[in-house]
């Protein structure tokens, strides 16, 4: 019965859908759903399609992993030692409300016109809910369980690997999957104005290009299905038995 569980959100899709192809059915300009389908057809047919969504989600990726391997050890030394939070969070709580599409004029200054200046702003996108759900997650891991460990003559980074960051994970998940869903939108901005390639600059290349509402609307769709499958990615994680063991049955 799992498959009935999908209709009341594709009854939603239908009827947006529906509603979608009635309004452009007026228009001049703004596409129907199936011209958008022809338009994703043609960007396949040219090989365009595949080259834009590689490009968008290398850069996420580097971006990305790269805001990881930094973010997830700083704020698991915020949560478990307090001067390091006293050090670190003004700084962290400081820059954490500034916009990375705010960041695109200095990051077209420092890193110039190509992959770095996105893989730039990826960076700040993620990093900064990451490090503030780590710090959280492990500075919230209850004492009963390091107590325990440390009954058996478990401490140090042992303890940090076998039972800090396991009771934290849940919280690391979580600031995970916001960043990522941040990241994504903040590719998107990046590759309008500070790149030639990608799912951004297909949008806006289509728009200046005799205004191709038509590939604008399939690059939105695309962008949307591609965030869709990446954020299934993290739920999927978030139900792991070695994610949830915290929580008991």
């Amino acid at each position: 019965m799992k498959p009935l569980r999908y209709l009341p959100a594709l009854g939603i899709i239908a009827v947006i859908i529906a509603l979608w192809w009635v309004t452009a059915l007026g228009s001049l300009i703004f596409p129907t759903p199936l011209a958008v389908v022809k338009a994703i057809a043609e960007l396949a047919r040219e090989g365009t399609l595949l080259q834009h969504v590689y490009a968008s989600l290398y850069r996420v990726t580097i971006g990305y992993l790269g805001a990881l391997a930094l973010a997830i050890p700083l704020g698991s030394l915020m949560g478990w030692f307090p001067r390091w939070f006293g050090a670190v969070n003004p700084v962290v709580q400081i820059l954490r409300p500034i916009s990375p599409i705010a960041w695109i004029p200095l990051a077209i200054l420092w890193f110039g016109v190509g992959d770095a200046s996105p893989t730039f702003l990826i960076f700040l996108a993620t990093f900064f809910p990451v490090v503030v759900a780590t710090a959280s997650g492990v500075h919230l891991v209850e004492q009963q369980y390091v107590r325990a460990a440390r009954n058996f003559g478990v401490n140090g980074f042992k303890l940090y690997q076998r039972v800090i960051f396991p009771a934290a994970l849940p919280n690391i998940i979580t600031g995970m999957r916001v960043g990522l869903g941040v990241a994504w939108l903040v590719v998107v901005a990046a590759e309008m104005v500070a790149i030639n390639s990608g799912l951004g600059y297909l949008i806006i290349d289509a728009r200046n290009a005799g205004s191709r509402y038509d590939l604008v609307v399939a690059g939105m769709v695309i962008i949307g299905i591609i965030g869709f499958g990446l954020d299934a990615v993290m739920r999927r994680l978030e139900s792991l038995e070695e994610v949830r063991w915290r929580y008991g049955t």
